[in-house]
């Protein structure tokens, strides 16, 4: 059977506990939260990812496409043969605060969004404000809005959560988004969020240039006591945003490793690629990959080397130590005396560059300019965007975003 390369990826969006990871479920069969904390904690912890197939049901009624999670016996539910037509990678992320972070790292370059709101609850909640301001600095344009958990209310009660739906998204980039009622947990109208997917979110063209990867997740994938023999080097998983890698070559990761004050960019040749069970040959842009490389296991363990870039060797940009941005606030955040947002040299901030997500003291703050020093360093282009957050009434709050101009470099 053909294998279809993922061409997108989604990410999950909204507040803890309103029913990503289930709706997540309903879409592919598969529980993505697999950590041990993540289950007894009964909320996701760190990112998740999973590759899921769209496929046709040519004679059923209603909606045409479903996904791994909605057939029966591997049929359609009207009895069909399925028909692949796409695979697309989606995203699940965390809704509490304490981990907006990893939240905003996971957005930096999907396709599209879902919105998942509990139609139970009050709109919007802390997180989902939090996530809707991060996906709208990001520039993401493509937005299906879940409401989620209809078995859990009245017509009357999920008209009002519908109503409430829309006043939030009036007059921002996704006030035409669809509203799609679902009940997660018993898959009803998943079928939708499926068919929308494929109707709504284009596959990614496949793009030139130089490999270019961002690393979400990185692992030791050996068991304790493995033979030395049998140990496999460290694995990197995230998604490619140009240019494509294949088996055998030769990748630079950066920053790399920190000697003393300076830093060493790791080189190593790809050994295995994959996406979810498959094993291919080529990795380009449009889905979430796991790269096999010859790295020693203990430098990926524990997502060691989140947020690293990874590209062929003298094609990655410069390693930065201290940052300088060109800053913008969003309305909530600005002092409504001053009408700016407050930054005081020392204070303690955020700095989210690509899947980076890097503590920061303020040096200063003057004629619109952030200059930040960071507790480790982070390679990326001048002109890249920075989500900026900071601890607000005991929370972590996005103040704004920052367009990185300068600063200290420590690896050209």
């Amino acid at each position: 059977m053909e294998y279809y390369y993922p061409d997108a990826v989604i990410t999950t969006a909204g507040h803890v506990d309103h029913g990503k990871t289930t709706l997540v479920h309903a879409l592919s069969g598969v529980w993505v939260a697999r950590y041990s904390e993540e289950i007894k904690r009964a909320m996701t912890v760190k990112l998740g990812y999973i590759t899921i197939g769209i496929y046709e049901c040519p004679s059923m009624e209603g909606f045409r496409f479903i996904s791994d999670g909605l057939l029966q016996n591997g049929k359609c539910p009207n009895g069909d043969e399925p028909v692949l037509r796409r695979r697309v990678s989606i995203l699940d992320v965390p809704g509490h605060e304490v981990l907006i972070s990893t939240m905003i790292s996971g957005i930096s370059y999907v396709d599209a969004a879902l919105l998942v709101i509990d139609a139970s609850m009050p709109v919007p909640q802390p997180q989902t404000e939090e996530h809707f301001t991060a996906l709208t600095i990001m520039g993401l344009k493509k937005l299906i809005v879940v409401q989620n958990k209809l078995d859990l209310v009245t017509k009357e009660q999920a008209l009002e959560n519908y109503r409430q739906i829309r006043r939030f998204l009036k007059g921002t980039w996704a006030e035409d988004a669809p509203v799609i009622p679902v009940s997660s947990l018993h898959k009803v109208n998943v079928d939708a969020v499926a068919s929308l997917i494929n109707e709504m979110v284009p596959p990614k063209d496949v793009s030139t240039g130089d490999f270019r990867m961002l690393v979400l997740r990185s692992f030791n994938v050996n068991r304790p006591g493995t033979p030395p023999d049998k140990l496999v080097g460290g694995v990197l998983g995230g998604t490619v945003i140009r240019g494509s890698v294949r088996v055998g070559e030769e990748v630079e990761i950066r920053p790399g490793l920190k000697l003393g004050n300076k830093y060493e960019p790791l080189v190593t040749k790809v050994v295995s690629i994959a996406i979810g069970d498959e094993r291919i040959e080529e990795a380009r842009p449009g889905g979430l990959v796991g790269i096999g490389t010859e790295l020693d296991p203990a430098l990926t363990k524990a997502d060691a080397l989140v947020g690293s870039v990874v590209g062929k060797p003298g094609t990655l940009p410069p390693v930065w130590s201290d940052v300088s941005l060109e800053f913008h606030s969003i309305e909530r955040a600005v002092d409504k005396s001053t009408g700016e947002v407050s930054f005081k040299p020392k204070d303690v901030v955020m700095v989210h560059i690509g899947s980076a997500a890097i503590m920061g003291i303020v040096k200063s703050f003057r004629n619109g300019t952030l200059d930040v020093t960071l507790r480790r360093a982070v390679c990326a282009e001048e002109g890249s965007k920075a989500v900026i957050t900071k601890q607000i009434s005991n929370r972590w709050r996005i103040v704004g975003y920052g367009v990185l101009k300068g600063g200290t470099t420590v690896l050209e």
